[in-house]
């Protein structure tokens, strides 16, 4: 299966996290003797995957070069680029990004496999609670919804052609992802409604989204906790630099691995 892994970064903007390592971009901040790069490389090839990079950096396309992978240019923002990767290397496409410090090869593979049969695009989430158990104390965005309290786990599976129609409603989603109530308004008045009544399900909302792009779409919950866990501030490369260094087991969190979507 091919892979990309998104590594680009906005023109003339700084990176906190970067900017904290002291490094040019946080692909390139090393954990326990490798770059984050590197180590997202890793899990992928560890998966079966044929990695790819998408990046502008000069330094991070130098580092990708290192490591012997294709580099593919960058867009405006993640969806876009994901585009670009999509006519570029096909499908199946995992999608993931540099920053998932913690990534396994276990967890790749068990989303690949929980994906469902009819499924043209998925995402993996994990749920607070098994975020919580795994690393007590974290501070994640949480999507909440009738069945729960989800955070993203940076990994998506464009499976067959059909994909390609999600990228345009993924710009949109991007756009507001910290922003959920924005999101769920898409869906028109009477999904709004259940959203504020608290009686929406996130694999509803997953599979409105789908429909409004074209295509089937599925959420895959993950029992691995860590799997949510990136390098987005300063103190989360703090805690992934703790777990290297006093590992936890990492199924730590709710054992269900349930596709639910």
């Amino acid at each position: 299966m091919k892979a990309v892994v998104l590594a680009g970064s906005r023109p003339g903007a700084v990176d906190p996290v970067a900017a904290y390592a002291g490094v040019a971009h946080k692909a390139l901040i090393e954990l326990d003797g490798a770059t984050l790069l590197a180590r997202v490389v890793e899990a992928l090839r560890g998966a079966g995957c044929e990695a790819a990079v998408s990046a502008n950096a000069p330094e991070v396309v130098a580092q990708a070069e290192r490591l012997g992978l294709p580099v593919l240019p960058t867009e405006a923002g993640p969806s876009a680029s994901v585009g670009r990767a999509l006519v570029e290397l096909g499908t199946p496409l995992l999608v993931t990004t540099a920053d998932h410090a913690l990534l396994e090869p276990e967890w790749v593979r068990r989303f690949v496999v929980d994906v469902p049969a009819n499924a043209d695009v998925a995402v993996l989430l994990a749920r607070r609670e098994s975020i919580e158990a795994a690393l007590p104390g974290t501070r994640r965005t949480y999507l909440r919804f009738a069945d729960g309290n989800w955070s993203g786990c940076n990994l998506f599976l464009l499976r067959t052609p059909a994909a390609a129609r999600a990228i345009d409603l993924w710009r949109l989603v991007e756009a507001d992802r910290k922003r959920p109530w924005r999101i769920v308004r898409r869906f028109g008045l009477r999904m709004l409604m259940r959203y504020l009544l608290g009686r929406l399900t996130l694999a509803a909302a997953v599979a409105r989204l789908g429909e409004l792009a074209g295509v089937r779409a599925a959420v895959v919950e993950s029992p691995f906790g860590l799997a949510a866990v990136d390098v987005d501030k300063p103190e989360d490369l703090e805690a992934v630099r703790e777990l290297t260094r006093n590992p936890l087991p990492l199924s730590r969190g709710r054992d269900s691995g349930a596709a639910a979507g």
